[in-house]
């Protein structure tokens, strides 16, 4: 007698249910072959051999790249100073640059002729161009080189404001002379008529201080002792005089007087030397 087929598919099906209970394994799903999954994915969901792990499958170096952002331009240096400006910067910029040798007048505050040509030799010795205008780029090369100049340094030939008139100075007709500022001032009643700058005797042959008075004028007086020219003397005390100096006017606080006070301003003295009379106070402190 012929056994039913159903009977036969229902008794493996019986048979394949005890022995799974019997190991503890599980059924596994059967996994189509790779090329039958979405995206080409292995089982294991790894890319296939030759495939691409862009989204899509696409190739990598099909990919468009993003382009780099440009670099920003470089600023252009800046123009600090040029010719014909004036001021405490400028009489700054003139010091360093007699320190370092391309500038050998001493520092006006006013950017003339000589600055230009000193700031072309310091630009052009450096590789910058050479614009002979202190930019951004000059003025930082020369603070690397140079040292934060002394209040002397930047009146090396004069400019400085004068002092405060001493309480002596305050009445009459006065020549009222700071030895603090190097600074005289002409003044008559108060009231200051013109200020000039000054320099005086070294430590061995010192201007004397104190109160005195004009008591002899030549305009064309030469020195007895040191055989020198003074223009313009004013006599207070002895052999020392008020006077136009030429080598004051060249050097500056380099050199120093015999003992007098050394104007360099040829013009101002001699209008000076029109107006003082003898008797006229002079007043010479600290």
């Amino acid at each position: 007698m012929r056994i039913p087929v159903m009977w036969r598919t229902g008794a493996v099906a019986t048979t394949v249910a005890a022995l799974v209970a019997v190991s503890g394994c599980t059924v596994q799903t059967v996994v189509p072959p790779a090329e039958e999954t979405p995206g080409g994915q292995t089982p294991a969901g790894k890319p296939s051999a030759g495939t691409s792990s862009a989204p899509g499958g696409a190739p990598d170096d099909a990919k468009p790249s993003k382009p780099k952002p440009a670099a920003p331009p470089t600023p252009a240096p800046r123009t600090l100073w040029s010719k014909g400006d004036r001021g405490r910067d400028v009489r700054e910029l003139q010091a360093r640059l007699r320190q370092v040798a391309w500038l050998f007048e001493g520092p006006t505050g006013m950017y003339d002729g000589s600055t230009v040509t000193a700031v072309k030799g310091f630009q052009g010795k450096r590789g910058l161009p050479r614009t002979g205008k202190t930019d951004t780029v000059t003025w930082q090369r020369l603070l690397n080189m140079t040292r934060e100049p002394g209040k002397w340094e930047l009146y090396a030939s004069g400019g400085q404001p004068a002092a405060t008139p001493d309480p002596r100075c305050l009445t009459g007709r006065v020549l009222c002379i700071s030895k603090t500022s190097r600074t005289l001032r002409w003044m008559i009643d108060g009231r200051t008529v013109s200020t000039m700058d000054v320099r005086f005797g070294s430590q061995y042959t010192p201007t004397r201080e104190g109160v005195f008075n004009v008591y002899f004028k030549s305009r064309h007086h030469v020195s007895t002792i040191y055989d020198s020219p003074m223009p313009y003397a004013m006599f207070f005390s002895g052999g020392q005089a008020v006077h136009y100096s030429s080598d004051f006017a060249a050097t500056g606080y380099s050199g120093a007087s015999h003992g007098c006070v050394n104007v360099r301003d040829e013009g101002k003295i001699a209008a000076l030397f029109s107006q003082v009379r003898n008797g006229d106070k002079v007043v010479v402190y600290w």
